[in-house]
């Protein structure tokens, strides 16, 4: 066992590249493997590592989780520094190599160069010269003094650990170390490792090969009781009732049913886990946005959303009136066209609770793929 941790950042919210784009650049697919995961798979293959720590963002972190054991993940801030300081909490080892999951193609000949070098410094760093000329703040300057840093950077772990703690905000562990009075040293970059920032960039990065087209179905039930004194709301519409339904949201059972079958789809657990009824957040509140966030989260993650398929069971009120608008309104929600949102309602020939008029249950279907990034 070396002793390096590794450190692979992947808790920022993409904000530069999701200018025109749902998915974050941490997620686009590689072959069957979101971004993050190939990138730690790389990585695993070049060095025997202490540990390898994943940062991810609060709202990614247990779907993370699901996809790879092997790896530990912590929960990153609201800016780089913070992410840092949450992951060195788990490092004990000598020295940690610290890179950007959005740098994919990071080759194994420059991590060599990179830990060959671990002793002539406090934090060794990949870098590349200039070939144009520089000119800043209006004059030219000596472009053998400019250098583009690049990650993995190595630096000694105590060292690292001590020069975030400042208040100053850091691009770089490099920056940080400098500025604590420590060494830098610079080893030969690589033009292959360029990081993803912008959309354009994924055009210059050769190591990525196309996603895979697949596709993956999720379903979702629930039911509700009856009550009286509360609005009842089926697919986000208002239904001309005097009955409600006994729930700690709004009681959109149909929405329910159909989060269920989104995280379903790609794997994500259930509405509880997310929108647990424990929370006061949640008391109340509008179904319709519940679907948003899940719709959000289901494209940030690197799908889009094929087709949904909702059937509602209720002995009454009668609903038929009411699908024209149903499937607008989800078609609203969930950003595809109402020809692929199908809506149904039936009875149980008044079998069953559902046939005793004591509530409605729900099954909905979604179908979500892969986004294919390479044809845009």
């Amino acid at each position: 066992m070396g002793n390096i941790a590794l450190v692979l950042l992947s808790a920022g919210a993409s904000t530069r590249f999701r200018k025109n784009y749902a998915v974050k650049k941490q997620w686009l697919y590689v072959g069957d493997e979101p971004l993050w995961l190939f990138v730690a798979k790389r990585f695993l293959k070049m060095y025997e590592f202490s540990n390898i720590i994943i940062v991810s963002s609060k709202e990614e972190i247990e779907y993370m989780k699901s996809f790879d054991d092997r790896f530990l993940y912590v929960e990153g801030g609201e800016h780089r520094q913070e992410s840092m300081k949450n992951a060195l909490e788990f490092v004990e080892s000598e020295y940690v190599l610290v890179s950007d999951v959005a740098r994919a193609c990071v080759t194994s000949e420059m991590i060599d160069e990179i830990i060959s070098s671990k002793t002539k410094a406090d934090v060794i760093v990949p870098a590349l010269s200039v070939v144009d000329s520089v000119v800043y703040k209006g004059e030219s300057i000596d472009r053998d003094e400019v250098k583009l840093i690049q990650t993995p950077q190595l630096s000694k772990t105590k060292i690292l650990k001590k020069a975030i703690e400042k208040k100053e905000l850091f691009n770089d562990d490099s920056s940080a170390v400098r500025a604590d009075g420590g060494s830098v040293f610079f080893t030969k970059g690589n033009i292959l490792a360029k990081k993803i920032t912008i959309y354009a960039d994924l055009e210059e990065i050769k190591c990525l090969k196309a996603p895979k087209e697949l596709f993956f179905c999720g379903n979702g039930y629930d039911v509700h009781k009856f009550c009286e004194d509360k609005d009842m709301y089926l697919c986000g519409v208002k239904i001309d009732t005097l009955l409600g339904f006994e729930a700690h949201s709004d009681g959109d059972v149909a929405i329910h049913a159909l989060i269920d079958s989104l995280l379903g789809a790609i794997g994500a657990g259930d509405i509880g886990e997310i929108f647990p009824d424990s929370s006061d957040e949640f008391k109340d509140i509008d179904s319709k946005l519940l679907l948003k966030r899940v719709v959000e989260f289901v494209r940030s993650v690197g799908f889009e959303i094929v087709n949904v398929d909702v059937t509602m069971q209720a002995q009454k009120p009668k609903l038929s009136k009411y699908k024209p608008e149903m499937k607008k309104t989800l078609a609203n929600i969930l950003q595809i066209g109402p020809n692929r949102v199908n809506v149904k309602a039936t009875t149980t020939e008044k079998l069953g609770f559902v046939g005793r008029s004591e509530g409605v249950a729900v099954i909905a279907t979604s179908q979500v793929k892969i986004y294919n990034w390479k044809s845009i």
